[in-house]
């Protein structure tokens, strides 16, 4: 299912994608990005603090990495404190995630993994490989809102969205 270069392809991705769109709303105002537009998490900014989170989170259970301050999904909207942090703590991450994917052998994605859930409010044991194809998913996933808000805010991230097209793709 997910081998290490499975996951060095999509640490990449996620890199490659998290520029596009962060370069597109830094072109807004902080008004703009923090807009309620209806989407699951309400705005761009909001969503992309989820999407940090969720990364440091999943980190933290399978690689060890500390913890991120907020406890609950909720909180995770706020996970930084203004959009500058965001921006550096983002491209922190997404270097984090590439060196974690280069660093990964077969032996890591053996068995599953427990972990206490706030989402459903229990312990919780799924395999390794899930987990991580999960990570990637997950990031895809919110992008593509935080993809649509930008869109409809009229700052249309430069960079195509398919992995098939990312630079050094062979």
């Amino acid at each position: 299912m997910i081998t290490p270069a499975h996951a060095q392809t999509f640490a990449r991705y996620n890199q490659w994608q998290n520029q596009s769109l962060f370069e597109a709303a830094s072109r807004l105002s902080a008004g703009e990005r923090q807009r309620d537009q209806g989407a699951f998490f309400g705005s761009i900014e909001a969503t992309l603090n989820h999407i940090y989170w969720a990364d440091r989170i999943w980190m933290h259970r399978i690689a060890g990495d500390p913890a991120p301050r907020a406890t609950t999904i909720p909180g995770s909207l706020t996970e930084t404190p203004d959009w500058q942090s965001l921006v550096a703590a983002r491209a922190t991450m997404d270097e984090r995630l590439i060196e974690w994917a280069e660093g990964l052998e077969d032996a890591a994605l053996v068995g599953d993994l427990k972990w206490y859930s706030g989402a459903v409010g229990k312990e919780v044991s799924r395999p390794r490989t899930l987990i991580i194809a999960h990570l990637f998913n997950h990031q895809t996933h919110h992008r593509g809102q935080v993809h649509a808000m930008l869109t409809a805010a009229g700052s249309k991230p430069s960079q195509d969205t398919d992995i098939v097209f990312m630079p050094g793709v062979a």
